[in-house]
């Protein structure tokens, strides 16, 4: 028997009125890998990982992590998932009221795993795993580069080490040399923590130096699955397309229907 993967999707579905985002996905991420969701704007990709993290309510299917349904629980037992899942977003979405250690340990403190000064000494230890020194810690989010809320972003979001995480366009308004250093410490985060990741992501050379395997997202429907050392040669015409942005293939047919 194959062995049960971390998180399982099946016959997922959301729409907001006519319009339908996702179309009956399903998804195996097993545990310990890193899986990558590509897809272009509009595709479900955001929905789909706020469905997982329990943002927005789908219209059908279920969300198995560690064989549990996630969406057959209580309020209390949607909550106690939540605590075992970490967070990287887009814009980093740091809180600008508070200082950057605080921003690192917000989860432990809210929570009240420990006490305040018990979480400023975890918010330096994580923020050296991400190349920020403790003196960081007490700056404010406006003081930092685009760069460095980055990595605030990927140590508050490993702070709690949790079992499973998340990142959105992990790489979205970096340089090239940067993205590679997020990207590098996002893989070394997740192998230390052992943890299982979901990324969504249109940065093809991120999402290979991310994921062992990839899916590709087209008008709420996974068309394609496969190792992420395929992408650029994967024999999926709507992948390939996309993967290197070319402007005639399947996928601009359809739209211009």
């Amino acid at each position: 028997m194959s062995a049960q993967p971390k998180i399982r999707l099946r016959g997922l579905t959301k729409a907001f009125g006519d319009k339908v985002v996702l179309d009956g996905i399903d998804l195996d991420v097993m545990a310990g890998t890193s899986m990558v969701v590509i897809g272009g704007s509009g595709s479900g990709k955001s929905v789909l990982l706020k469905c997982i993290l329990g943002l927005i309510e789908p219209d059908a299917g279920s969300i198995e992590i560690d064989g549990k349904n996630i969406l057959a629980l209580d309020r209390a037992g949607r909550e106690e998932a939540r605590k075992h899942i970490g967070m990287l977003f887009q814009n980093g979405a740091l809180f600008d009221s508070l200082p950057v250690w605080e921003n690192v340990a917000f989860g432990l403190l809210a929570q009240k795993k420990v006490e305040r000064r018990a979480a400023r000494a975890i918010a330096a230890g994580v923020l050296a795993q991400v190349g920020l020194a403790d003196s960081v810690g007490d700056l404010w989010p406006s003081e930092l580069s685009g760069g460095m809320q980055k990595r605030v972003g990927l140590a508050r979001a490993i702070a709690a080490q949790p079992d499973v995480l998340f990142f959105d366009e992990p790489t979205t308004g970096l340089d090239p040399i940067m993205g590679a250093v997020i990207d590098g410490l996002i893989v070394d985060c997740v192998k230390k923590l052992g943890s299982t990741a979901i990324a969504i992501t249109h940065d093809m050379a991120s999402a290979k130096r991310i994921g062992d395997r990839a899916a590709m997202l087209f008008k709420g429907r996974i068309v394609w699955q496969g190792a992420a050392s395929e992408l650029m040669d994967s024999g999926n015409a709507m992948v390939d397309q996309f993967t290197h942005g070319r402007r005639e293939g399947p996928i601009q047919m359809e739209l211009r229907k």
